[in-house]
């Protein structure tokens, strides 16, 4: 993929899909009710949607500097780090109050972590394909 905004918004296209799944089975894995924390994917996806916005534009005003799949994913995450504390989903407080809620924060970012670290490795993936065996990953 040479053109960088296209590789972008299919690297944020990607990782928000991930995001909204992973949140998905986070809420399976509790014994919420579904009225109780049903929307909360959908609440994820809207926010992907704004960081998808502002990581696009990020990337046409500074398109030199994001040249490879992993400075966009780095981008995308620093992003939604940055939105899941302004949501105030302290993943902290799970360990003083051991609740569902605050379990259900600490699995989004774990899941945040783990979808970083697929594409991360998706990268390397895609470097040794593009470069070959060479060292300039």
């Amino acid at each position: 993929m040479k053109n960088i905004l296209l590789k972008s918004l299919v690297v944020f296209i990607v990782m928000s899909l991930l995001n909204v799944q992973f949140c998905e089975w986070s809420i399976g894995a509790t014994n919420l009710p579904g009225g109780s924390v049903g929307m909360l994917p959908i609440l994820i996806l809207i926010f992907c949607l704004i960081i998808i916005v502002v990581g696009l534009i990020t990337v046409i005003i500074f398109k030199r500097n994001y040249t490879s799949l992993l400075k966009i994913a780095i981008l995308f995450e620093s992003l939604y780090l940055l939105l899941l504390v302004l949501m105030r989903a302290n993943p902290f407080s799970y360990f003083l109050d051991k609740t569902d809620e605050n379990f259900l924060n600490v699995m989004l970012y774990v899941n945040s972590i783990i979808i970083f670290l697929i594409m991360y490795i998706f990268n390397k993936i895609y470097s040794k394909m593009v470069y070959g065996n060479s060292d300039k990953l």
